[in-house]
Order: structure tokens, then C-alpha cells, then sequence
């Protein structure tokens, strides 16, 4: 396993700090992004950047983290992409979100070459990436993934999950940014109406992390909730993307999912809530933890920072978390 050349693709919030781990961990690392400076400074730690996406060809896997079913399958096989050329990288690991119909698409098109495709979405976000609280689920041949696990669990220590084959794990990470998205809703509704009554919202948050109610999720969302800072980690727009995608897939299984469709209901009042700002495309590019202040407007609040820092749970060692 140690000899295993990988081919990394995409280098963005998620990608970087992924190929950052793999490196750390002393694995032989290629890399291809399309804004190469973004990529720079993983050459220090020893990563060979190239040039072109078919200059990893010769991997003994193909890795990728990038952001639509587009982009994966347009640095797999478009102008200048991994299978432009004669060589084919046996094994390809999509960590990337995407659907489970561009997938099978996607799998279909590499079985063709004689590739196999292990899909590997995780749960965390960059923060959880660089302390080694990511998690993955996987689908795909067996085999195939018995092959790459050791990469996936350096890049997911929390834990990796093989749930079958196919585009099953597609399947699992839309059903985990359902309940991402539920749960954001109902926190922000029962903090504002918290705050309503009276307690702050630091004080409230506290007690829901203590409590058995309290997880990973509701801790590093907390200082965010409070000090109402809406830096990135999940748009809307993708939220809304997969609850329509859970939804669609509700009916075709004949599973009832009301609380799914009242939770896109409550997203699609966002947008609206956006749309009475001065900077609505701006403000929609920003969290989706930004709810917060949708339920309070229903609620006739104006949230202010309680400029109280709250410990994530997500700060490095070195740095006192």
C-alpha cells in the first residue's frame, strides 16, 4: 500500500486540506488543480504538481474533490482529462457530491476502460478535515475499495462506512444532508425561540451541547449561531439541491417524508428572506446557518452578535482547542 501512487484532483475549502492529510501521512501524491497557485503550497510538502489532469494517467488511483458531477466528469474525460490518452487508472475515488444518476453514468463510462469506481462523499467540512473528524460512506466493487480504504480512512479517521455496491453511498450522503438541513431548522427555531423568552442564545446552546441532544454539529455550529458569522461551509443552494434530490427520491420509493418537505418549505422562505436585502446574491453565497435570521424575521426579531467566542470543538491541539 505504501508504493500506491494517487492522482489528486481539486483543491478547494474540502480538497486542500485532504491531499494536505494524505501528504502528512507520507503517501506518494500527484496534483492537478485548475487554479495550479491554490496548489503551491502542497508542493512543499511534497505533492508533484502537473500540469494537465491526463499527466495523472499513470496513477495507481485517481482521487477527486470538486464540486458538480460536471467537473468530475469533465476532468475524467474532456479535453486534456485523466482518460484523454491511452492510459487508464485502475481504480477511481470519487469523493466528490454528486448524484447518484451522474455516478452510475460516470461508473458505466469508466467500466468501459476497464476502471472501477469506488464513491467515497463525506461528512465534515474543512475544520473537520484538518483535525481528523471527517467520516466517509463508500460504495463500489468490494474489492476495489478493500484497495483504497487505507487512503480513505487517512482522510476520514472519524470512520469509514461501506454500505454495498453501486451508487448506494450517493444515496447515503443526500439522506445525511437531509437531516443537515432538518436539523439546522428546528436548532435555529427552538434558539429564537429561546431568545424570545429571554435567554441568550450563547447560554441556550451551552445546555443543548451538554445535553444528550448535543453533537459534533451543534457544537461547531454554535459560535457561528451566536456571533451570527455566515462564512461558508454549505450554500443553500446546495442544501436546497439535495432535499429536492431526497424528496425525489421519497417518491420514488413510496417513503412519506413530511418533515423533509415542510424543512424545503421553510429553505424556499429563505430565498425569499434574501431577495428583501441590499446584497441577495451575496447573501445567498453565504451558510446556510444564515437561516437563523429568516425564523427570527417570522419571529419580529433583529439578531445582533452576542460577541461571545465559543469553542468549536474543531480547534487544532497546538492552538489550546
Amino acid at each position: 500500500m505504501g508504493g500506491m501512487k494517487i492522482g489528486w484532483i481539486g483543491i478547494g475549502r474540502m480538497g486542500f486540506p485532504m491531499a494536505e492529510r494524505l501528504l502528512k501521512a507520507g503517501h506518494d501524491v500527484s496534483i492537478w488543480n485548475r487554479t495550479r497557485s491554490k496548489a503551491e503550497p502542497l508542493a512543499e510538502l511534497g505533492a508533484t504538481l502537473v500540469d494537465n489532469p491526463s499527466d495523472l494517467a499513470g496513477v495507481d488511483v485517481l482521487a477527486t474533490m470538486v464540486s458538480t458531477g460536471k467537473d468530475v466528469e469533465q476532468v475524467y474525460f474532456g479535453e486534456n482529462g485523466v482518460l484523454s490518452g491511452d492510459k487508464t487508472p485502475p481504480i477511481f475515488l470519487d469523493c466528490s457530491s454528486i448524484s447518484q444518476d451522474q455516478s452510475a453514468h460516470l461508473r458505466a463510462r469508466l467500466a468501459d476502460r476497464g476502471a472501477e469506481l469506488v464513491a467515497s462523499p463525506v461528512s465534515g467540512n474543512g475544520k473537520c478535515v484538518k483535525v481528523g473528524k471527517l467520516s466517509a460512506v463508500c460504495s463500489g466493487p468490494r474489492a476495489a475499495f478493500e484497495k483504497v480504504e487505507p487512503v480513505i480512512s487517512t482522510l476520514a479517521p472519524m470512520g469509514v462506512s461501506y454500505v454495498g455496491e453501486g451508487e448506494l453511498a450517493r444515496f447515503c450522503k443526500i439522506a445525511h444532508n437531509i437531516f443537515l438541513g432538518v436539523v439546522i431548522q428546528n436548532l435555529a427555531e427552538i434558539i429564537i425561540l429561546a431568545q424570545k423568552a429571554g435567554v441568550p442564545r450563547r447560554n441556550f446552546l451551552d445546555f443543548m451541547n451538554n445535553s444528550v441532544m448535543g453533537s459534533i454539529f451543534t457544537r461547531y455550529k454554535t459560535n457561528a449561531l451566536v456571533n451570527l458569522d455566515w462564512t461558508t461551509t454549505f450554500t443553500p443552494e446546495l442544501l436546497r439541491k439535495d432535499l429536492d434530490l431526497g424528496l425525489g427520491a421519497g417518491r420514488a420509493l413510496d417513503v412519506p417524508m413530511p418533515v423533509t418537505a415542510a424543512m424545503r418549505e421553510a429553505l424556499q422562505a429563505h430565498f425569499g428572506a434574501a431577495r428583501t436585502r441590499d446584497d441577495p446574491e451575496d447573501y445567498l453565497r453565504k451558510d446556510f446557518a444564515a437561516l437563523l435570521e429568516t425564523v427570527a424575521l417570522g419571529a419580529g426579531l433583529k439578531l445582533e452578535s452576542e460577541n461571545s467566542p465559543y469553542p468549536t470543538g474543531l480547534e487544532p491541539p497546538e492552538a489550546g482547542g
